[in-house]
């Protein structure tokens, strides 16, 4: 057994755990932080990715020990401020409002994988978003509302507003009497 201490969602943890156990497991198993979804185990999914010291990773990668010392940030912690009240990150609304989501079992990592690409692009086109997400895998959507769900978080987090997303687009629609 291993000692480590990390700082998972604002929150300090220091536990005994298996040299080999995966980052993934040690958060949901460990820690009950199971926002963290597994796909795959090898990390051709994507569903695992979090931020770890800041950057993007797909926890079923990387051991619970490498992890020793480092702040993650998990979809369970991107919502939250340091008042304790819980808000949604604009990445997390523009999923929601454009339908970035069907089964909703890629959406944790693939809202992660976004925030790290419009932390380094603030300002994506199209195909810098689909290339972006590449290793976040979605058997659902098509992507076609992932993308546009990313476009608008990057005009919504530069101040610009955001796109109008699919539920507001059918609510301005006029009814059409018979």
């Amino acid at each position: 057994m291993a000692r480590v201490r990390m700082k998972v969602d604002g929150v300090t943890y220091e536990d005994e755990v298996e040299p080999r156990l995966l980052l993934a497991h040690h958060l949901r198993d460990g820690l009950g932080r199971v926002g963290t979804t597994i796909g795959c185990d090898t990390s051709n999914c994507g569903t695992c990715t979090l931020q770890l010291d800041g950057e993007s990773v797909k926890s079923c990668s990387i051991l619970a020990i490498q992890a020793d010392g480092a702040e993650i940030t998990t979809i369970q912690g991107l919502a939250g401020d340091e008042s304790g009240a819980s808000q949604w990150h604009p990445v997390q609304k523009a999923f929601k409002e454009h339908h970035g989501l069907q089964c909703g079992y890629c959406t944790p990592g693939m809202i992660m994988a976004t925030v790290d690409l419009l932390k380094n692009n603030p300002s994506p086109t199209e195909d810098e978003v689909r290339h972006g997400l590449e290793g976040n895998l979605c058997r659902c959507t098509g992507y076609q509302n992932i993308v546009k769900a990313v476009l608008s978080a990057a005009s919504e987090m530069r101040g610009e507003g955001a796109i109008p997303g699919s539920f507001q687009d059918s609510a301005d629609k006029s009814e059409v009497s018979a």
